[in-house]
């Protein structure tokens, strides 16, 4: 049984690709960043408080139960 030569990735087009997009990006204005901020602040915050929830009720409630 022959093995099949394995495929190797052509780095030079991947690199190629990376700094064509590069190129193409610009810095955030202020407002732009204070949005972006204020969109991560909130997904962490409500991921943080799904957790807790999470937390309280795989933790407290059965301890209320007993």
């Amino acid at each position: 049984m022959a093995k099949e030569p394995v495929k190797t990735p052509m780095i030079p087009l991947k690199l190629s690709e990376y700094t064509r997009i590069l190129r193409l990006t610009r810095k955030p204005t202020r407002e732009e960043f204070i949005t972006i901020a204020k969109v991560a602040g909130a997904g962490i915050l409500i991921i943080g408080v799904m957790g807790f929830i999470i937390y309280f009720f795989l933790t407290e409630i059965p301890k209320m139960l007993k």
